[in-house]
């Protein structure tokens, strides 16, 4: 009548990556840290505002500033959060516009920045309200305005070159909290607290320390990964470990070729 069949179901082992329980830690946190959102009063004269309170945001290296501004339409603040610079204090005036000054923890439209300004959490476009620069210690230095194209050239933390629209706002200044990286954690303890508030990336055990079932270096009587470290681009998901898509391998010889700066 009824045949019964014993089905075997292998299920692979996952404790990071894309799934719905391992996410970012945000509970703790104090908010997204943005500029403000772009009105009239910023993009015609300027609206001024004063830091309440300086915070630090869990997860996150650079200090937090939060800055009361008076909405312009209703009879009520707004608070905003903003990246703090060096140098800002409680009771500072933070003036936002196309008419700010330059002073540092302003925020103004880089055509009205002059070149070899030091700016942070600048625009990618106008009026997205920050995306380079963000993190503790960071700066980018403008180094060029081209008022034909209406764009502005950048050098970011990296050393890279960007250009961005000359409408695109910044925060005048250097990100506060640099200089982070400079001490070592020394302990196990500091690095659990440190990632405990950001993900969950750490500890990072090797993949030729595991076993077959949750690495693809994993298994063998010798800890090796059997196996070229290379993989293609088109690779599935769980085979994609190691060094993805590379160019080459090896370590670095010889001296370094360093490319003329054109700017």
């Amino acid at each position: 009548m009824y045949e019964l069949k014993l089905v075997s179901v292998t299920y692979m082992a996952q404790r990071k990556g894309k799934s719905t329980i391992f996410k970012a830690h945000v509970r703790d946190r104090k908010g997204a840290v943005k500029l403000r959102a772009l009105d009239y009063a910023e993009r015609h004269g300027y609206i001024r505002g004063v830091v309440k309170e300086i915070l630090h945001d869990p997860g996150r290296g650079a200090p937090v500033a939060k800055v009361q501004f008076l909405n312009a339409y209703k009879y009520k603040r707004d608070t905003e959060l903003l990246i703090a610079t060096e140098g800002m204090y409680t009771g500072q005036f933070v003036y936002c516009g196309k008419k700010a000054d330059l002073v540092v923890g302003n925020c103004l439209p880089l055509n009205q920045v002059p070149e070899g300004t030091i700016v942070c959490n600048i625009e990618a476009r106008q009026g997205d309200r920050g995306a380079f620069a963000r993190g503790s210690g960071c700066f980018a230095v403008v180094i060029t305005h081209d008022e034909d194209k209406g764009t502005t050239r950048l050098r970011l933390p990296s050393g890279g070159k960007k250009t961005v629209p000359n409408t695109a706002r910044a925060q005048i200044g250097i990100v506060a909290g640099g200089g982070r990286t400079d001490k070592p954690l020394l302990k196990a303890g500091r690095a659990y607290h440190k990632y405990r508030v950001k993900r969950n990336c750490w500890p990072k055990i090797r993949g030729v320390a595991k076993n077959p079932v949750e690495h693809p270096f994993g298994g063998g009587n010798h800890q090796h990964i059997g196996k070229p470290s290379t993989v293609s681009r088109e690779a599935p998901a769980g085979r994609k470990v190691g060094l993805i898509a590379a160019r080459r391998t090896g370590r670095l010889r010889g001296e370094k070729k360093v490319a003329q700066d054109k700017d």
